[in-house]
């Protein structure tokens, strides 16, 4: 089994089995989930991404914009499309009680069918998407940031460093979330602040990374 399909398949019963942990088991720096960036540490950058408006993003674009949330997404994933009202309605907050000061970047990695440019850009349409949406097939920027399921969540402050990784908040089911992790570390990093939970077990689907092949 390829090393990389071992460690995804490691990272996923790791996700499942954290999930029925209290959330003073997830305290700053207790636990971290993210195998391959760790909280402070600088995060990769994008360059020239082709979005869903017909534009291509990079992440020096946003030098300006105090913090950063990466979301890696897709069209496919039944988790990913639940949770496009939270992230939508995540950003109206920001842009109400923060504005000018967070922005939502959405990536989407997987090649498979439903998840191609073109599928995203009539998505976004569809379901009104208004924040920024990349298609990234050379599949390189998820596994950059760790990034093992979709929706998984990351909250870059002014430095581009990571404060916080994981999922938006505590349950899937909207009507059952009583916790909005991602919230509290947008606003803990504005108040120039650690947030108190930085890490939280991501849920969702898992990336399709395609198969690499032994050399």
């Amino acid at each position: 089994m390829p090393a990389l399909q071992l460690r995804l398949i490691c990272l996923l019963f790791l996700s499942l089995a954290c999930q029925a942990m209290p959330i003073s088991a997830a305290a700053p720096g207790a636990i971290e989930f993210n195998q391959v960036l760790k909280i402070g540490d600088p995060c990769p950058a994008w360059n020239e991404l082709p979005g869903t408006d017909g534009q291509k993003h990079s992440l020096a674009d946003l030098k300006d914009v105090p913090i950063v949330v990466v979301v890696f997404t897709c069209n496919t994933c039944p988790t990913a499309t639940d949770y496009e009202v939270r992230i939508l309605a995540a950003i109206k907050h920001n842009d109400t009680a923060n504005a000018g000061k967070v922005k939502f970047v959405a990536i989407n990695v997987n090649k498979v069918a439903g998840d191609s440019l073109a599928d995203m850009i009539a998505r976004a349409k569809a379901q009104n998407l208004t924040y920024t949406y990349l298609h990234d097939e050379s599949q390189q920027i998820a596994k950059q940031y760790g990034a093992i399921t979709t929706p998984q969540f990351f909250v870059l402050d002014s430095a581009r460093k990571l404060v916080y990784t994981g999922s938006l908040d505590d349950a899937t089911d909207p009507k059952a979330a009583k916790v909005n992790y991602l919230q509290a570390a947008i606003d803990a990093t504005l108040a120039g602040k650690s947030p108190e939970v930085t890490n939280v077990p991501p849920r969702g689907c898992l990336i399709r990374f395609a198969r690499e092949r032994k050399k």
